[in-house]
């Protein structure tokens, strides 16, 4: 009997234990937010939560205002969605909420790659190098090049080049920007293997070998940051893992030419810190997923925003004729192709209103850190919450700042003008209430956080809407075609996806 009675101490004991991981018992203490814990233990509310986070995330608030802590998956998330009190998030020091210890566990569990200590600081350093001010000039001539490969290698040559071409918009837009991405970045094949047209075709022909592998890698990531993935869509996630390590180790980009000197300076920092080669091969797919993995789906809805709203379509090719008159260019089917420069780009304000609004209205990030230690976050308005060490903190921009009505009056409509001032330079300033706020969007995180190739992405952006407006006429095959809706399972990713295909149809002018 006494063995008896032990045995069922033991397991209530064991029993009690799981429970308190789980965190069945944790109660909300005096001073911190409101807390929700959901019906289901250790999952709490992830599943409502990864089925649509605006959604989920619009009833917390509703609920419990604008800060507030939910289960999610066995983790305790504190969301602050107050738009005037962001800074206290992104401006608090990382040995309170740390950004890096949470980027470190997701690249581990997604891309399979061990971050090393000084990652994200040697990143950062090379990207300021590379991707922005005149380090951006060599990496824009790079892509006007791959871009114009992509673009016009068979249209512009063949006998019927004014004859209408069909395609599915989101393809044909994330295809053309992101093998031109990766060309720029990566590098191009040697001209020594053969004519300098034989290895363009051999850059076409890999990077559409790519980039099909690359769209099953997307469409399964949404679950594999998630951990819900199959047992069989586990082993494709493997494949294509190991496919891309493959592609993208060291010794295959080092023998190619024109390799962007932001792979490049990256590679050799690794290299010298001692990280293997199959380490730094996996780090290469991270830098092709970070630099590419948003700007396709992005320069979808840009064209598609485009086509919908005649005002802006002539607003930008206004301007970028104006643009091309200036540089004293002149575009014809055989002509030189046009040299696209970065001065050029930065004097398309037009342009740059209308993707920071098609970014507003798609791209939703989710911000996270993780609470190194128990902490005070102090509101705008004078409020105090506590924060428990372990925990997390989280920003989601899409709803408090790019959905707000008072902050972006009539929020779900495309204004492509949202973003200039009546003398047509940018506006930058944005009041909630007659009160300013630190930031009007979030596209690119903020703070820490805050993407570092974000220049770069832009300039993608722009330099491709810039050359479908040079070289092509573009329209919806159905005129009366409405924006489809976002497929809800890419918030919280970066920039969303919609849930259906757009049919359109383009040619040479």
């Amino acid at each position: 009997m006494e063995s008896l009675v032990a045995l069922v101490l033991t397991l209530a004991a064991a029993a009690l234990g799981v429970w308190y991981l789980l965190g069945v018992f944790r109660q909300r203490r005096p001073g911190e937010p409101p807390l929700d814990k959901g019906l289901v233990p250790w999952l709490g509310h992830v599943l409502e939560f990864r089925r649509n986070t605006m959604k989920f995330l619009e009833r917390m608030q509703q609920k419990h205002g604008d800060v507030f802590t939910v289960r999610l998956g066995g983790h305790y998330v504190t969301f602050l969605q107050d738009p005037f009190s962001l800074g206290a998030f992104t401006k608090e020091s990382r040995e309170k909420l740390n950004f890096n210890k949470f980027a470190r566990q997701l690249v581990l569990r997604v891309f399979g790659y061990r971050a090393i200590e000084g990652d994200h600081d040697i990143l950062i350093s090379s990207s300021n190098k590379h991707l922005k001010g005149d380090g951006l000039e060599v990496m824009t001539q790079a892509m006007t090049t791959n871009l114009q490969n992509l673009m016009l290698h068979s249209i512009r040559s063949g006998p019927d080049h004014r004859t209408w071409v069909e395609d599915g918009l989101f393809v044909y837009c994330y295809n053309v920007v992101f093998r031109a991405g990766y060309l720029s970045l990566y590098g191009n094949h040697h001209t020594s293997e053969g004519s300098e047209e034989t290895a363009k075709e051999r850059d076409r022909r890999e990077s559409e070998a790519l980039f099909h592998e690359f769209r099953k890698y997307d469409q399964l990531f949404p679950n594999l940051v998630y951990g819900i993935l199959t047992p069989k869509k586990r082993l494709e996630v493997q494949r294509l893992l190991e496919f891309f390590w493959d592609a993208l180790s060291v010794g295959k980009i080092k023998s190619r030419d024109n390799i962007g000197g932001w792979v490049r300076d990256l590679q050799r920092a690794k290299e010298q810190r001692g990280m293997k080669e199959d380490m730094i091969s996996r780090y290469m797919f991270v830098l092709l997923w970070a630099s590419q993995g948003n700007t396709g789906p992005s320069s979808f809805w840009l064209l598609l925003f485009l086509m919908k709203h005649p005002e802006a379509m002539e607003a930008a090719k206004k301007e970028v004729e104006e643009i091309v008159k200036q540089s004293g260019q002149e575009v014809s089917r055989d002509g030189p192709l046009l040299d696209v420069s970065r001065e050029m780009l930065m004097k398309a304000t037009t342009l740059d209103s209308i993707i920071e609004e098609t970014l507003r209205l798609t791209a939703a990030p989710l911000l996270t850190r993780a609470v190194l230690q128990d902490m005070t976050i102090k509101m705008a308005d004078g409020r105090e919450y506590l924060l428990r060490q372990g925990d997390r903190m989280a920003v989601f921009p899409y709803n408090a700042v790019h959905m707000d009505p008072e902050i972006h009056p009539d929020p779900l409509s495309f204004r492509y003008d949202r973003f200039l001032r009546p003398d047509g330079s940018k506006k930058s300033d944005f009041y909630k209430g007659g009160k300013k706020v630190r930031y009007g969007t979030m596209p690119w995180g903020a703070g820490v956080s805050m993407c570092p190739g974000r220049f770069f992405a832009t300039n993608e952006l722009k330099q491709f809407v810039f050359l479908m407006l040079v070289y092509f006429q573009f329209e919806l095959k159905d005129p009366e075609e409405k924006v489809p809706d976002i497929d809800a399972r890419r918030f919280a990713i970066g920039a969303v996806q919609s849930d259906r295909e757009v049919q359109f149809r383009y040619r040479l002018k």
